[in-house]
């Protein structure tokens, strides 16, 4: 007897299970289908973005060639029709250099467009790396000509720990110290840089230099020296695809820096 009624309770077991697994089997493949629309969802989505960034890299790469060969009306429509791109980094990247073109104009208003085209790059930026290049470039135009508390306000956020361009931001409010005669006070922004290990060697011997200049007395020939840091090359900006400046990328890669 204790057989059959351990038969009759499986029996009944299963009888349970299948009318559960009935039951459920909708629940089950709709949760199925449900996780293979999201599945495809990403998957186009990371397609979009791919396609984004390949375009833009192209149109990137082909407004530097045209620049390099001479040709600057090309580069600035190209690079215009970067900086409508949905991909951060290289929208970030042309405004930069649209920014850079109208500050080669030399004229108060281009100055004035070149930092608004700076700060829009900032704000499109996908993070600091570019951001706060954007932010010393915009920094750096108005280095002789803005009120200093202006020039400081730009700058002091590059300064904090963990950001990427703090020596070259340090630097840079240093001369502006100087150019509002603050000379203690930009002596001991170049000390610092002077003793920073992770300061580049032009930036050591700028800071050196600069000491020598204000120890020696020779303030005067501070705004020379201003002109001539605006004119150094900027702090080299890697690309969204980790390609130093001037290297071309392949077509799954991104494009260089900005020059």
């Amino acid at each position: 007897m204790t057989d059959l009624f351990e038969e009759v309770e499986e029996q009944l077991r299963s009888d349970r299970y299948r009318a559960l697994a009935v039951k459920s089997a909708p629940w089950v493949a709709a949760l199925a289908t449900a996780a293979l629309v999201i599945a495809l969802g990403i998957w186009g989505w990371q397609q979009y973005q791919q396609q984004v960034s390949d375009k833009a890299s192209e149109q990137y790469a082909a407004a530097g060639d045209a620049m390099a060969g001479g040709d600057g009306a090309k580069a600035e429509k190209l690079w215009g029709e970067v900086s409508k791109s949905p991909s951060k980094a290289y929208k970030s990247l042309a405004l930069m250099q649209l920014g850079a073109l109208k500050l080669a104009g030399g004229q108060p208003a281009d100055s004035k467009a070149a930092i608004a085209l700076f700060d829009q790059a900032a704000a499109a930026a996908p993070d600091d790396i570019f951001g706060d290049a954007a932010r010393l470039k915009s920094a750096l135009a108005i280095l002789d000509t803005a009120p200093y508390a202006e020039v400081e306000g730009r700058l002091t956020p590059l300064l904090k720990d963990g950001h990427p361009y703090r020596v070259q931001a340090r630097e840079a409010l240093a001369f502006a110290k100087l150019m509002k005669g603050d000379q203690a006070g930009a002596r001991g922004d170049f000390v610092v840089i002077s003793q920073s290990l992770d300061a580049p060697d032009g930036a050591r011997q700028r800071a050196k230099a600069a000491m020598d200049l204000i120890d020696s007395g020779s303030a005067k020939s501070v705004p020379a020296a201003v002109k001539a840091a605006q004119s150094l090359p900027p702090p080299m900006l890697v690309g969204p695809g980790g390609l130093p400046m001037g290297v071309a990328p392949p077509q799954q890669q991104d494009a260089p820096a900005p020059q």
